[in-house]
């Protein structure tokens, strides 16, 4: 999806500070997979995919609330347990 919105040298970019370790990159525990279904399901009508759904389960479970996507239009409709709303990064004009 960067490439495909902002082309490959913002995902170049990206993966670069991917490597330089500037995000946590964590893994899915078991019972992320129960709250990824749960959110599939009662966000059916956005098209919820996993990939979106698990990145939700998992602000969850470590109560963040700053999420880099640049998907704003359903995370900004996707309602998490811990917070009112994801903060969206980037933030978009």
């Amino acid at each position: 999806m960067l490439r495909r919105r902002l082309g490959m040298e913002h995902e170049v970019s990206f993966l670069d500070t991917v490597l330089d370790e500037a995000f946590e990159i964590v893994d899915l525990q078991h019972a992320d997979y129960s709250r990824v279904a749960d959110l599939v399901e009662t966000y059916g009508n956005l098209n919820l995919g996993f990939v979106d759904a698990a990145i939700v389960a998992v602000a969850e479970r470590l109560s963040v609330t700053r999420v880099a996507t640049l998907n704003h239009r359903d995370f900004a409709i996707v309602q998490p347990s811990h917070t009112k709303h994801l903060t969206l990064l980037p933030q978009m004009p």
